[in-house]
């Protein structure tokens, strides 16, 4: 677990924005409800980060399975959009149901399969993978991949590097990564931009932290999968069908992921501020510093 404060991780995000879809000028101002029951009556569909959302950790929030079940009750689409690469999908399933939520398999959007659909183009290459191989490679069958571990010869073989889960990742592969990228750039691409995750007891360091630090040393520009980026909101509104944006509201505890998503999707969004990533933080400061803002402060969901 990482030592990350939530003031560092705010700090580190910021430090890697000219790497970040721009924000959307306006003039600071939003309006504070206290649930998501209180949007209820102006959205038409919820698009719901994981962490810090639904759960923190292995944990779901309390309340938050049966909002999410009155939500869906009124006639509302819940999706969950979340740069949860690390996983595959039917892991997510079953987690979403141990922790009481019921979700249909195709309203559950991940950065992992906005990385796979965006691979169409490089199906014949030879990936070497981060990722953790206790969670198996379903979803990932169809491709050419080589765990990166300490034996340093896949970093010098392959022809391009997945970053999906950073979980057994250690300083030594990193330096093994951009010590091969140096040597030889190759196409890199992160299937989850986050750079810490909250969980029971503290911040999680994902894949983004190590993608950022890879391209600061290597000059090797990481494309990624995932919120902030346009391509999970694209696949997100495939799911959807025919919707009115403006009828359409991200939910989340990030203002670099979630808001700055929503702003770059066109949709209006809501910051949850009493879990995850602000729980506990001066919520009003760090929007006024980031110049992210949101539709809407929520104090739970």
């Amino acid at each position: 677990m990482s030592a990350i404060s939530a003031e560092e991780a705010f700090l580190a995000y910021e430090a890697v924005r000219h790497r970040l879809p721009d924000a959307v000028r306006t003039d600071g101002s939003y309006r504070s409800v206290e649930t998501l029951e209180d949007l209820a009556d102006e959205f038409d569909a919820f698009l719901l980060d994981a962490f810090g959302v639904l759960n923190i950790g292995e944990t779901a929030i309390a309340g938050t399975p049966e909002r999410v079940k009155a939500l869906k009750a009124a006639g509302k689409r819940v999706l969950v959009v979340s740069n949860a690469a690390g996983f595959p999908h039917a892991a997510l399933m079953e987690k979403y149901a141990r922790l009481g939520y019921d979700f249909a398999p195709e309203d559950v959007v991940t950065s992992r399969a906005t990385l796979l659909a965006g691979l169409n183009g490089h199906r014949g290459m030879h990936w070497g993978l981060m990722a953790t191989r206790s969670t198996g490679l379903r979803d990932l069958e169809g491709l050419n991949l080589t765990y990166l571990e300490e034996d340093p010869a896949p970093y010098a073989t392959v022809d391009g590097f997945l970053m999906i889960g950073s979980a057994a990742w250690t300083d030594a592969r990193q330096t093994l990564l951009e010590a091969a990228l140096m040597d030889n750039p190759r196409p890199v691409l992160v299937g989850n931009p986050d750079i810490v995750a909250p969980r029971e007891t503290g911040f999680s360091t994902e894949p983004g932290h190590f993608a950022h630090r890879l391209a600061d040393r290597t000059n090797v520009a990481p494309t990624f999968f995932g919120k902030p980026f346009a391509n999970i909101f694209d696949l997100a509104f495939k799911r959807l069908g025919a919707v009115d944006k403006s009828r359409v509201l991200m939910v989340g505890d990030s203002l670099h992921t979630d808001i700055l998503g929503a702003q770059t999707a066109g949709v209006a969004s809501a910051l949850i501020s009493g879990y995850g990533f602000f729980a506990g933080q001066d919520v009003k400061a760090a929007i006024a510093q980031a110049g992210i803002t949101p539709s809407f402060v929520v104090s739970r969901p």
